[in-house]
């Protein structure tokens, strides 16, 4: 019998009130799912079994709201690493406040290189105590391109609905941006500027679009703003050939009263996980297919783009505490955390190989929302040369006005 260790604590922060509620769900299942296992296995490190404790924290969707979380889950319950998943302001919250008490942190759903630069790191300083994973803003533009391209060909002009904030500042970076990604495939980017959110109306981006003779539109938009321009759109023409969006559209579109088409209808975007992806977890075996059928069964609702890697954050978690050279000491966690490379229902992660310290990435494919036959909106598969295994579901569909 292995001999007794200290007890472990994860923190979890993960909004379950506020305007990230729903974001939060994945992970708030994720947990739920997994702390009846995670807490009655414990961990196996050295020859001893710790026993594992989740504890949960609201980031209450705001970025002070998110640091209060940190503070009681370090201080108050003595986590050991902390998780946290989505929120262009409260992720980076969670990520400081772990830095700053000297706590490992792990997190995804968030641009890595937002996540990195934006937090002021750099390669000859990057962060001692907090890790990532996700795919970069290069790999959005990549994968933006091959649906330009799948149904338009190369060299296409391209409107870009960017905001004036951080969404649309980073798109538009000309280093580590969105724009010079897409600018090296051959694209041409017409961006007349930012607009500031919420949108009161679009209409000169739509002018401005249709001057440069623009087929494409590419956005970050909110689902609000996305309406707004499409409802431009449908007013002053043309429609374009296609618009693809990489900001809110891992979840399902929802109608609206009266039978309209929600904004999303028919919208490409990113696909990073997909109950069709060819992953399982390295915790029990679930399939992504298997997970995203309890997910279903035990809420009622759609499964969620986000729930592969909100599970894997629980799976790396188990790993970097069996594998820490003392799992009880931050430092040490923290370490195991840079050095795993690891099979996850999320897909492989390798904080070896970069692209800088602190990061790991996800592999991306391209897809769109159409009408579907078991849910009202279902994301197929468009394309697929970058995740191995994973096949194509459906060729596109031609937007339709409004």
């Amino acid at each position: 019998m292995a001999e007794q260790g200290r007890e472990l604590t994860v923190g979890v922060v993960v909004a379950r009130s506020g305007r990230l509620a729903r974001l939060g769900d994945p992970l708030a299942f994720a947990l739920d799912l997994l702390r009846p296992m995670l807490e009655r296995e414990g961990v196996r490190n050295g020859g001893r079994r710790h026993p594992v404790r989740l504890v949960a924290r609201d980031s209450r969707s705001t970025a002070e709201g998110a640091r209060q979380a940190v503070r009681e889950l370090v201080v108050e319950e003595d986590a050991r690493i902390v998780l946290t998943l989505a929120g262009t302001e409260v992720l980076p919250a969670v990520a400081d406040a772990c830095e700053r008490a000297g706590v490992p942190c792990l997190s995804s759903t968030f641009p890595w290189q937002v996540y990195y630069y934006g937090r002021d790191a750099h390669g000859r300083r990057p962060f001692r105590w907090t890790y990532h994973f996700c795919w970069g803003l290069d790999d959005i533009a990549e994968t933006f391109a091959d649906l330009w391209e799948h149904a338009a060909g190369p060299g296409r002009t391209v409107g870009c609905l960017w905001n004036d904030g951080p969404q649309g500042t980073w798109s538009r970076d000309a280093e580590r941006g969105f724009a010079p990604a897409a600018r090296a495939r051959g694209h041409r980017l017409v961006d007349p500027g930012g607009y500031r959110e919420p949108a009161d109306g679009l209409d000169g981006l739509v002018d401005a679009f249709r001057a440069a003779d623009a087929d494409i539109v590419t956005s970050a938009a909110t689902a609000r703003d996305l309406a707004v321009f499409r409802a431009a759109v449908a007013r002053r023409g043309p429609q374009p050939r296609m618009i693809t969006c990489s900001r809110w559209l891992a979840y399902p579109p929802t109608t609206t009263g009266g039978g309209d088409r929600p904004a999303q209808d028919r919208v490409a975007t990113l696909v990073y996980w997909t109950p069709a992806h060819p992953y399982r977890s390295s915790l029990d075996g679930t399939t992504a297919a298997e997970l995203a059928e309890a997910y279903e069964q035990a809420t009622g609702g759609q499964w969620l783009q986000p729930l592969g890697l909100a599970y894997a954050l629980f799976e790396v978690a188990r790993h970097a505490l069996a594998t820490a050279d003392d799992p009880g000491d931050p430092a040490a966690v923290a370490a195991a955390v840079g050095r795993t490379r690891l099979e996850t229902v999320a897909g492989p992660l390798d904080w070896t190989a970069g692209p800088v310290p602190n990061v790991a990435t996800i592999r991306l494919a391209g897809g769109q929302w159409q009408p579907g036959t078991r849910h009202p909106y279902e994301l197929a598969v468009v394309t697929n040369r970058r995740v191995e295994g994973l096949p194509a579901t459906a060729d596109l569909l031609p937007l339709t006005a409004g």
